[in-house]
């Protein structure tokens, strides 16, 4: 059974999509549990999976019913894949216990197709990790994005335009990727990215790779809300249910800059002929970074607060991959994870305010913290970590960020990073503000709901479901950052390229 992990981790959510649209006919309960039990078998694959690479020192190649390539489907799973793999699940189980007081209103229908969906996106995503080929990379990345629509459209009759807008930018995209991955299977003849890395460096000088790169770079710069390709994303953040949300924001668009560094840096020479490519997309994330920042700070919704503050963080993670020197990557991978479990959390924590006191407004959230210690202290744990202030793990990925840049002359993109911490501090400054230093909570959209006769008056400020997970992503960015060196050392410095000095 473990010599097919790979492949297990891909068809077990894929199989129990389509087994939990028809059990819930039967039992939403047992439908539940048997979605939770297969999301925790994928993750403990993954782990496992991931243990095993670093054992054996080398990456994990599967050939699907035992064909290789350049006929077959190949499975990889190095370091760089596995960490991600491990992500992916874990959000994906922790966005699944979320969703259940969300879906209590629901029709046994509607929860079926929620989780459906759900499984089909997060098995997309998995799919995008563990593939060694540029075009089952894109069939994972369809199914992740179109059943990433379907889940938008879940937020209510504004959502539905939201899911529109990002279903014709997504298209777009796609098209985009497969334009360019077709010029270079014109070019060499194969769609193996291991083939790829041979074949393409002595012809990195033709027009037709250049161009096929810059294709394959505006498409997953447009899935990963690089800015100015971030059209998207506001609106997809603002209406989308919290479950879906947050796994979306913590894990769909890493999946994707996961996929621009692994052919940048594993597939082409991406310190030789391409590094124009580097250069451009470098001053793209830094304006990306300062545009995110300046744009949060003028929002009074939350939600779009958050939203605006993912194209600067994701410029964050471009930037070091655009660097490009070995701690620039550290920083870059470092924020991936740093960044998932943030804005994971941080959607989270939005969502849980809204459904218990009906609350978006920045403004409304004057003394909310008396109302929901946990869930504001988390937020606050959260917030430190965006702005980088040690000992979250924030701090540690924008440090060696900043190292990064200090190493390549860098000096503008050092004044970026240091602005735009100032700017997160402004933006999350006016919340925290709100939530602790001013009087008692306003009127929200919701009242608070009374406590039946003989009922006890205590109870947690969120159903345990919910609150477990902010609390889990809460505590971890500050244990996390206390173990920065660990997770380099055992992990990220196995997903560098073997290609740098």
């Amino acid at each position: 059974m473990t010599a097919h992990l790979p492949i297990l981790i891909v068809i077990i959510p894929l199989f129990v999509a389509m087994a939990a649209r028809l059990l819930v006919r039967l039992s939403v309960p047992f439908t539940r549990g048997f979605v939770l039990a297969a999301a925790l078998a994928v993750l403990a694959s993954g782990a496992v999976a991931l243990a095993e690479t670093l054992v054996r020192g080398e990456p994990w190649r599967y050939y699907v019913s035992g064909w290789p390539p350049p006929w077959g489907i190949e499975l990889v799973i190095d370091p760089l894949a596995g960490g991600l793999i491990v992500l992916v699940a874990f959000f994906g189980l922790a966005a699944l216990v979320y969703a259940g007081p969300y879906l209590q209103g629901r029709t046994p229908r509607e929860q079926g197709s929620f989780y459906a969906l759900f499984l089909l996106a997060k098995a997309g995503l998995l799919g995008m990790c563990a593939t060694g080929d540029l075009f089952n990379l894109y069939v994972f990345l369809e199914i992740s994005s179109l059943a990433a629509y379907a889940l938008i459209a879940f937020g209510g009759r504004r959502s539905i335009v939201a899911a529109l807008r990002y279903l014709i930018i997504g298209t777009a995209a796609a098209c985009f990727y497969l334009l360019g991955v077709g010029y270079l299977y014109a070019m060499t003849g194969s769609l193996n990215m291991a083939d790829l890395a041979v074949l393409l460096p002595p012809l990195m000088d033709s027009p037709v790779v250049i161009l096929a790169l810059v294709f394959i770079v505006a498409g997953l710069g447009i899935k990963m809300a690089l800015f100015p390709l971030h059209g998207w994303l506001p609106d997809a953040y603002s209406y989308t249910p919290a479950p879906v949300l947050a796994f979306m924001a913590a894990v769909m668009t890493k999946v994707s800059a996961y996929a621009l560094y692994r052919i940048l840096y594993f597939v082409t020479e991406a310190a030789g002929p391409v590094s124009p490519t580097l250069q451009v997309l470098g001053w793209m994330a830094a304006a990306g970074i300062l545009f995110g920042s300046i744009m949060a700070i003028a929002q009074r919704d939350l939600w779009r607060m958050l939203a605006y503050s993912s194209v600067a963080q994701v410029g964050y993670i471009v930037l070091g991959l655009a660097v490009g020197n070995v701690l620039a990557l550290y920083g870059a991978l470092l924020h991936v994870l740093s960044h998932a479990l943030v804005k994971g959390g941080l959607f989270f924590i939005a969502g849980g305010v809204s459904w218990e006191t009906g609350v978006r407004r920045v403004s409304d959230f004057v003394g909310i913290a008396k109302k929901m210690p946990l869930t504001m202290g988390a937020f606050v744990a959260a917030a430190l970590s965006m702005i980088g202030l040690p000992p979250t793990l924030g701090f540690f990925s924008k440090w060696y960020l900043v190292l990064g840049c200090l190493e390549a002359g860098a000096w503008v993109f050092v004044a970026v990073l240091v602005v735009s911490s100032l700017l997160t501090a402004v933006y999350f400054f006016r919340v925290i503000e709100n939530a602790y230093l001013k009087g008692l909570p306003q009127p929200g959209a919701r009242a608070e709901r009374p406590v039946p006769p003989g009922a006890r008056r205590f109870r947690l400020e969120l159903p345990a479901s919910m609150l477990v997970p902010i609390l889990v992503l809460g505590i971890g960015v500050v244990v996390l950052g206390l173990f920065n060196e660990q997770i380099i050392s055992n992990v990220i410095q196995y997903a560098l390229p073997w290609r740098l000095p």
